[in-house]
């Protein structure tokens, strides 16, 4: 005995698993089922519950509302069929063909669909989550959590809006262009799935599993990917503004191009109430709030944009591929921090300490990371400059161009690969820093270290 816990219906099960059905009578079955759609006399909704039909041909059928939940529709071909609200709990759709298709709020809990191809399909709505099974009688009781096995479906140009695919398998899916809108893909397993320019603008993806997912171009705009193992993703030019990230593993993906930015308001409270309390202790002259300490706090892709966080300590802290573009980080304490791909274009960082940062691929095209005049208690200039100090970090293939790091201490630092285009470094300190393959045209650079020094 076979049973749906959702609605508590009893199925029973043929000793080979699925019932025979011939080709007569299947027509006859479906003649009744579209006198039923058309609310006429003698007309029979379609009941194919546990029934064998693989390898049939219903492309273009109407079985709109049909009761198929456990049949074997297996090799099927149902390209352009109607099955829209249909129920299809725990059937075997093993490499069917349901290529436009209309699946709209279709019950496909539990379904095998391994292989399956559901190119331009409607999937509006349709539930694709697992499905718990109870079995009975003879040789006991028990309950079985059936995972929706959707590996190797194509999904290609496919509407999935609302669609909730939670916990599902879509392991090597196929789902370029597909519209995810808003689809609930909680806990499912994406790993190696093709997702080129697919929209998944909404969708929640907790907890997900999308290594080695390619979401190249994709739109992922408020999408939640809180706690996500985007390990090895390809991100390529992907859209990702808003996007909750909090959690998710990103190590080695390729966010090149990528929009990752999330304003502060995607971060913890006691981030967002930092980078208050120092707002107003800049704006009050330090009358009122705290210098922000934010030391070794995760803020990859925060959008900081023209924020004023001079004095600030970011020591160690993780601000990988954020916008701190034309940014106040004048004497802030950078130190340690992973500041790889974060884009620094216009902002001034003179006198901060960035010993031992990691800038590697990060654009810095002109910024002023310079010294600055150290002013005493009366508010005055003292006479005396105080130089950033960038000792040790490493800037390999970064963006450099005009960037101002006049008399900065750039001992140690990597500079290969590293853009330098018309980069001011007169008066820096340069010495044991390395520029292989760096790009030097134009740049003022100071006369070499004296050894002897």
């Amino acid at each position: 005995m076979l049973r749906k816990t959702a609605d508590d219906r009893t199925l029973t099960t043929p000793k080979d698993g699925f019932f025979a059905m011939t080709p007569h009578e299947l027509v006859a079955v479906l003649e009744k089922h579209e006198r039923w759609l058309k609310k006429r006399t003698g007309g029979a909704r379609a009941n194919l519950t546990m029934v064998n039909l693989e390898g049939s041909n219903l492309s273009g059928v109407d079985l709109t509302q049909g009761k198929l939940s456990g049949a074997n529709l297996s090799h099927c071909d149902f390209t352009n069929a109607n099955l829209s609200n249909a129920d299809l709990f725990a059937a075997h759709l093993t490499k069917a063909d349901l290529s436009g298709c209309n699946l709209h709020r279709a019950d496909l809990r539990g379904a095998h669909m391994r292989g399956v191809k559901l190119k331009r399909a409607n999937l509006r709505e349709a539930d694709f989550r697992g499905g718990a099974l109870l079995y009975g009688g003879g040789g006991g009781k028990g309950v079985d959590f059936i995972r929706s096995d959707l590996s190797g479906g194509d999904f290609d140009d496919a509407s999935l809006n609302n669609a909730n695919m939670s916990g599902a398998d879509l392991t090597d899916a196929s789902m370029n262009g597909a519209d995810c809108e808003g689809a609930l893909l909680t806990g499912a397993t994406l790993m190696r799935a093709v997702m080129k320019s697919c929209n998944l603008a909404n969708a929640d993806l907790r907890g997900s599993n999308l290594s080695g997912v390619n979401l190249q171009g994709a739109v992922l705009r408020n999408a939640n990917l809180s706690g996500a193992m985007l390990a090895g993703a390809n991100l390529r030019n992907a859209d990702l503004q808003g996007a909750k990230l909090e959690g998710a593993d990103l190590a080695g993906a390729d966010t090149t191009g990528a929009n990752l930015a999330r304003s502060a308001e995607n971060f913890s409270v006691q981030i967002q109430q930092a980078l208050h309390s120092h707002y107003t202790w800049i704006n009050t002259g330090g009358t009122m709030g705290a210098r922000a300490d934010l030391s070794g706090a995760d803020m990859a892709h925060i959008d900081l944009s023209g924020v004023n966080l001079s004095g600030a300590s970011l020591k160690n802290a993780n601000l990988a591929g954020a916008k701190m573009r034309e940014c106040l980080l004048i004497m802030c304490d950078i130190s340690g921090a992973i500041l790889t791909g974060t884009d620094f274009t216009g902002a001034i960082l003179d006198g901060a300490n960035l010993r031992g940062a990691n800038l590697q691929g990060a654009r810095l095209d002109s910024a002023g990371i310079g010294w600055v005049d150290v002013k005493g208690a009366d508010g005055k200039p003292t006479g005396r400059l105080w130089a950033a100090n960038l000792t040790g970090s490493t800037l390999a293939g970064a963006s450099c161009v005009r960037t101002n790091l006049r008399g900065a201490n750039l001992s140690e630092c990597d500079f290969s690969n590293a853009d330098l285009t018309g980069a001011i470094l007169t008066d820096a300190n340069i010495r044991d820093a390395r520029f292989a393959g760096a790009n030097l045209a134009g740049a003022s650079l100071p006369p070499p270290p004296d050894d002897d020094d």
